[in-house]
């Protein structure tokens, strides 16, 4: 006949499903804090690099359609420091230009091109084209094309609370800027704010 033998050790953990949740999640909790936390006190992943500003009010109305649309679902803003992306797309992306970003664009889903370094690159007449139908310029392009943004007006109320909201985590939106949003963009459209938003996409590096 057997004899009982008293449970312990490793043994104890693995027979116990409420143990090891606890256990896992302790484990998980602590490795992220030592990962993250100091990242919060490093100068390069919190301080703008120089040349970083905060967008415009047309150019964050553009930001806001851009993630409306989705766009992001396609497009990463991440350039890796690979020799094969720095050929393609330019310098390799780095922490210091995404501070004002909340929240940031990066992803590695690449249904189409990484835009991080998009802005300068083509003219905003090429842009207008490319977002009304991406065939009249690139005929094998499976991106949607997206007409309505033409006849959308820019969003001009909404804009100075989203400023104001952006400022009490850090953007340093003046009060000038602020009061002044609504006027930047009267008139524009929503093709004008998402073209202006990818034209200062990565212009910070030279």
């Amino acid at each position: 006949m057997a004899k009982n033998h008293a449970v312990g050790g490793h043994e104890k953990i693995e027979t116990s499903n409420f143990l090891m949740i606890v256990l896992i999640l302790l484990t998980v909790a602590v490795g992220g804090l030592v990962e993250i936390v100091p990242l919060f006190f490093q100068r390069s992943t919190t301080q703008p690099l120089e040349g970083v500003k905060p967008y415009t009010a047309l150019q964050l109305a553009g930001r806001d359609i851009y993630q409306r649309e989705g766009c992001y679902g396609c497009h990463s803003q991440m350039v890796r420091p690979f020799r094969s992306e720095t050929l393609r797309y330019g310098h390799y992306s780095m922490a210091g230009e995404f501070v004002y970003d909340h929240p940031f664009q990066w992803g590695s889903k690449r249904t189409g091109p990484d835009l991080h370094r998009v802005g300068g690159r083509y003219s905003d007449e090429w842009h207008r084209i490319h977002l009304n139908n991406p065939r009249d310029l690139v005929p094998e392009s499976n991106m949607p094309a997206y007409p309505w943004l033409a006849r959308n007006a820019v969003d001009a109320e909404g804009l100075a609370p989203r400023m104001k909201a952006l400022r009490t985590i850090g953007v340093p939106y003046s009060d000038e800027e602020i009061s002044k949003s609504a006027e930047d963009v009267k008139g524009k459209s929503e093709l004008d704010a998402v073209v202006a938003y990818l034209q200062v996409l990565g212009t910070a590096v030279k």
